[in-house]
């Protein structure tokens, strides 16, 4: 549920309200569209899942030791399957307005599929950046010591800024598995942008952990054992 309402909110902003003639959101509104599912859903399921959304987090967490690898396969699989059902929501939605084409359902990339034609390059570093920074932020802010309750929105704001920075550049990934959502409905090639979209945010989730796992063993091994 709560990949199916990242998907579907995030995707769908960018999908039917982003360009809409005379009132369309923008990218900030489509930025913030992507911090709101993460805050909202964290906030009602996060208590029962942990709120990763997300195969990059998921995989991250392993990587910090914050999460079983025994559960890190059907998680993946839930969001993928999350994903794809949002995405067929928002077909069904989106292909009932005249002059509706499948070449123009939302895509992440780089070149022609890059909202400012990004090279594969700068997309490969906004992506592993962006994922990084967001898997860092989510470890801190649920780490022992944290404020009480306030996670969720700091994470929904991380994601939030992460895409006022990155949907010129990519349309903004960091996420691994909603890529699947509109490539399942488009002819192109599905691995075409695959080291962009799904390498570089699963690499950068890895890196952003152990980035705040020595923070955490340096802060342990600072503080008085008596």
């Amino acid at each position: 549920m709560g990949t199916f309402w990242l998907t579907f909110g995030g995707c769908g902003s960018a999908i039917l309200a982003a360009a809409y003639p005379g009132l369309g959101i923008g990218f900030a509104g489509v930025a913030l569209a992507f911090g709101l599912t993460v805050l909202t859903m964290a906030y009602a399921v996060g208590s029962i899942s942990g709120g990763h959304f997300n195969p990059a987090i998921t995989v991250g967490l392993w990587a910090g030791r914050r999460f079983p690898a025994r559960d890190v396969g059907p998680y993946v699989a839930a969001q993928v399957f999350g994903a794809i059902v949002a995405a067929a929501a928002l077909y069904l939605i989106a292909s009932g307005k005249p002059g509706f084409e499948v070449a123009g359902f939302a895509a992440n990339g780089y070149g022609e599929l890059s909202p400012g034609n990004y090279s594969l390059s700068a997309a490969i570093a906004v992506e592993l950046i962006a994922t990084a920074f967001f898997v860092f932020i989510i470890m801190r802010v649920t780490a022992p010591g944290s404020a009480a309750g306030f996670a969720p929105l700091a994470i929904g704001l991380a994601l939030t800024l992460i895409h006022l920075i990155s949907i010129p550049v990519t349309n903004t990934s960091v996420n691994p598995g909603p890529q699947y959502r509109p490539r399942a409905f488009r002819r192109r090639c599905l691995y075409q942008s695959a080291l962009a979209v799904w390498v570089a945010p699963t690499v950068g989730g890895i890196l952003g952990a152990l980035i705040a796992n020595r923070l955490d063993d340096s802060k342990n091994h600072s503080e008085p054992t008596t």
